[in-house]
């Protein structure tokens, strides 16, 4: 159910104006709201990413992303999603994203022949100056029914991902060749402010969420 949200979160879906004046207040101020991103076409569910094996028999090792969003259209050419009913530690969610890791590292020949991140055989986005080495990005929502404070998870979180987001400072500017950008959320602001709001948090930017919590504590 906490995907189905999560999808509802960011198609922010507008309500039926035949109804407008009889829906409550909070309904009616949707229609003013910032669009979300995509259609019900740009979401795929329960896709397996596969660390070994194949596409259809995937083998052990590999992640299964509980949603990827392709929506060009609204400039997020490839976005993979994880949504955490915040049961699992730090430690599980670590070891959830150092999978999705192996997967982006792993190449395969193409229809043509070439060789090229698995990946990039089944989505397509933009390349970057580096070419292939940057990585797509992961995005954490997290659900606060359990009993795991997000924002006490999220510090930790970080320190033991760094190596995976963390890039390499040059002369004047960072490299993140064989990153992840790992971006994190909570259900509740993301339903309330829709993704255009100011409610995502990107691993190693200060400042880069105008909300202090991920979830309230009420």
């Amino acid at each position: 159910m906490a995907v189905n949200e999560t999808v509802i979160a960011m198609l922010r879906p507008k309500p039926n104006m035949a109804r407008l004046a009889v829906d409550p207040p909070h309904v009616q101020a949707a229609v003013d709201a910032p669009d979300g991103i995509g259609t019900i076409a740009s979401y795929w569910s329960e896709v397996p990413l596969p660390a070994t094996g194949t596409w259809n028999a995937p083998g052990k090792g590999g992640a299964q992303a509980d949603l990827v969003l392709t929506a060009p259209q609204d400039q997020v050419p490839l976005l993979f999603i994880e949504v955490d009913n915040c049961h699992e530690t730090a430690e599980e969610l670590a070891d959830k994203l150092e999978k999705y890791a192996r997967f982006f590292r792993r190449k395969t020949k193409d229809t043509d022949g070439k060789e090229r991140p698995m990946w990039r055989t089944c989505w397509t986005a933009p390349a970057t100056w580096s070419g292939d080495a940057t990585h797509p990005p992961v995005l954490l929502v997290f659900n606060r029914i359990g009993e795991r404070n997000p924002n006490r998870t999220i510090p930790r979180l970080q320190e033991l991902t760094r190596h995976l987001w963390q890039g390499q400072r040059q002369k004047g500017f960072h490299v993140y060749d064989g990153r992840i950008p790992i971006i994190a959320t909570g259900l509740k602001n993301l339903r309330e402010h829709g993704p255009e709001g100011p409610v995502f948090l990107r691993f190693g930017r200060d400042g880069s969420v105008v909300h202090p919590q991920l979830e309230s504590d009420a």
